[in-house]
């Protein structure tokens, strides 16, 4: 039984050796060429910013929504007394019916007066006649038609519709006020359609109009690629800066209108020093790598890092180009604390570079 255990402990240990004799893995910090950014505060705001207003007379009978809400494309937002615009259309259908009736009448007898003429029973000037009241007639259904539809389209004009959805930003008018024809009755703004007005320095604008690329940053690692840029053709005589206008795709939930945003404008590119993002560790306010020398021992390097990219670190200071940084940040702690005492304590460098 003890010669059982005494294989077994030599077993762990042999792993154990195994296991810290097997090489870490690591990639050296290197240069690579990035393009150069120039970030500027804009602010996001709405493409469809409308005020709809009256188009007919009347008086407010109903306002179905109020500031801030939600309004869905179409929707009624206010109604006015449509008594008097109902009056009129009656009045206009009843106007076709009997010019229609009229109509029919007169065709009755211009086929009637056509049978005579061709048995040359009534004269030419009869004839005349009877083509003349049909145009008539006909003229007078036409018209009839056209006031039915005024009247129908002045009685649509009672509900005033939404143009778009989006959300309301003013209501200018109350219930029982006598609306007219212009008068604002309800502003709203659309979250769907936004962009980013960007004051922009004159010194930059030429190497912006060459990049032609822009980004809006939601978050510091997090941007979105504008679908368009428009340079204002002159500058602000004040600031002596240009507005620069960037289109975003739909459906962007975490921006609204009046937020300030930072925007970044490619102005060329640079080489930066980076190393892989799996390869930095953080140890409370220190953010470090683990650097292999040539002798395959460990080092604790701190080191200072700029922005993220989605695999990597921009490293500012701390190590030097070549440097070879271990992939797994647990394997080299572990062969850290495997190395003598004296190692230990010299391995925890500073950053440098």
């Amino acid at each position: 039984m003890q010669l059982i255990h005494i294989l077994a402990g030599s077993l762990a240990l042999l792993a154990l050796n195994l296991q810290a004799a097997e090489p870490i893995a690591t990639v050296p910090a290197e240069f690579r060429s990035q393009p150069r950014e120039y970030r500027l505060d804009g602010v996001v705001e709405a493409i469809n910013r409308t005020t709809v207003s009256a188009q007919t007379q009347g008086q407010v009978e109903e306002i179905l929504f109020d500031v801030e809400d939600f309004v869905e494309k179409n929707a009624v937002v206010a109604r006015l007394r449509d008594t008097e615009h109902r009056t009129r259309v009656a009045q206009a259908a009843a106007d076709l019916k009997a010019t229609s009736a009229r109509l029919e009448q007169a065709r009755d007898e211009h086929a009637r007066i056509l049978g005579l003429y061709q048995k040359k029973n009534v004269s030419e000037s009869a004839m005349d006649q009877a083509k003349a009241d049909l145009a008539a007639a006909q003229a007078q259904l036409e018209a009839a038609t056209a006031r039915l539809e005024q009247a129908q389209e002045q009685l649509d004009y009672t509900l005033i519709r939404a143009p778009y959805s989006g959300i309301v930003t003013h209501r200018h008018v109350e219930v029982g006020e006598i609306a007219s024809p212009g008068q604002p009755v309800m502003s709203g703004i659309s979250l769907e359609q936004l962009r980013v007005i960007v004051d922009v320095p004159q010194s930059l604008i030429p190497l912006v109009r060459q990049g032609e690329i822009a980004r809006v940053y939601l978050a510091p690692d997090q941007a979105i690629v504008a679908e368009s840029m428009t340079i204002f053709p002159f500058a602000d005589m004040g600031s002596n800066t240009f507005t620069v206008r960037l289109g975003l795709p739909e459906g962007i939930e975490s921006l609204f209108p009046g937020m300030f945003v930072k925007t970044g404008f490619e102005v060329g590119e640079k080489a930066e020093l980076m190393v892989p993002a799996q390869a930095v560790v953080r140890r409370s306010e220190v953010t470090a790598v683990y650097v292999i020398d040539d002798t395959g021992r460990v080092h604790f390097r701190q080191i200072r890092v700029g922005r993220q990219l989605p695999d990597a670190y921009v490293v500012l200071s701390g190590l030097t180009e070549g440097e070879q940084v271990a992939l797994d940040p647990i394997a080299a702690g572990a062969a850290l604390k495997s190395q003598p005492p004296a190692e230990q304590a010299s391995a925890a460098e500073p950053g440098h570079g």
